[in-house]
């Protein structure tokens, strides 16, 4: 069974954050540069942090919702040559006590000497409801939009559409084990190619271990699977919380496509390290 390359939205949204993140231009090059490197760091800290506490279904969800909205936009020209670009990013959720959904949106425009050179719209929907302490029903849609897709190949519209069924394993303070899988659905338009309408899958695991009182262990796994190609991600972390204000995140992540990757020794692995001290 091969698997689809069709759950890109998470990775572009995270590249939004971090091109929001951009350190502002001054007529001395590195004046700030300390300041603004240091704020960089510690907002992929923070999304780092997040992302770990978001585990599968509701557990150990707040009531109630949560949201942001971000945008970025720059002009710059320079003897002759213009160019802008445009950034927007969403996210928005709710918990209720049974059901929790999520909605991130990711929208990057730009342009050069009144050339359009990036135009593409990225977005998420995830909805869970608890069937008991241990089982939950969740639904995803997945959407990929690239209005400059021009070569043979290119997606210009990619959609997955899943449903299915995720179980806690495991589900205590030192130790959380979660998976998920269900049946899904692909629409794609593909450049030079026929449309791509094919039944898919999807399968998740969610694991979470904490070491000590300073320090835990992710391991999250995704993969979509339908005829037209594969796609796993991984990402192994380890977290160590020194104290409220000391926070260190050790990451490996994993990404293979099986369209570009002919076996895993190609696939494309991401070590990073990060360290950020709060002074109260």
């Amino acid at each position: 069974m091969k698997i689809a390359a069709t759950i890109i939205a998470s990775a572009a949204i995270a590249g939004i954050a971090g091109a929001s993140a951009q350190a502002q231009e001054t007529t001395f090059d590195n004046q700030d540069a300390a300041a603004n490197a240091v704020e960089n760091l510690e907002e992929q800290i923070r999304e780092d942090r997040d992302r770990d506490l978001d585990r599968f279904g509701n557990s150990g969800r707040r009531l109630g919702s949560y949201g942001s909205l971000s945008a970025r936009a720059t002009a710059t020209s320079n003897d002759g040559d213009d160019e802008s670009d445009l950034g927007v990013g969403l996210r928005f959720g709710n918990y209720d006590g049974v059901n929790g959904f999520d909605v991130t949106l990711s929208y990057n425009y730009g342009k050069s000497d009144g050339e359009v050179t990036q135009n593409n719209l990225l977005g998420g929907l995830d909805y869970r409801r608890d069937l008991n302490a241990n089982l939950f029903a969740f639904g995803k849609l997945d959407v990929a939009s690239d209005r400059l897709a021009d070569e043979d190949g290119d997606y210009e519209l990619d959609t997955f559409l899943g449903t299915g069924i995720g179980y806690r394993i495991f589900n205590d303070a030192e130790r959380q084990w979660s998976v998920q899988a269900g049946p899904g659905y692909r629409v794609a338009k593909v450049v030079g190619g026929e449309d791509v309408r094919e039944v898919a899958a999807s399968v998740s695991s969610n694991y979470f271990q904490s070491l000590n009182d300073f320090s835990y262990l992710t391991n999250d796994t995704d993969v979509i699977s339908s005829e037209t190609g594969t796609l796993v991600n991984n990402e192994l972390a380890l977290s160590v919380s020194m104290t409220q204000s000391l926070a260190l995140r050790t990451s490996l992540t994993t990404q293979f496509n099986d369209a570009t990757d002919a076996d895993f020794g190609d696939a494309r692995n991401t070590l990073g390290a990060s360290v950020v001290y709060n002074f109260r």
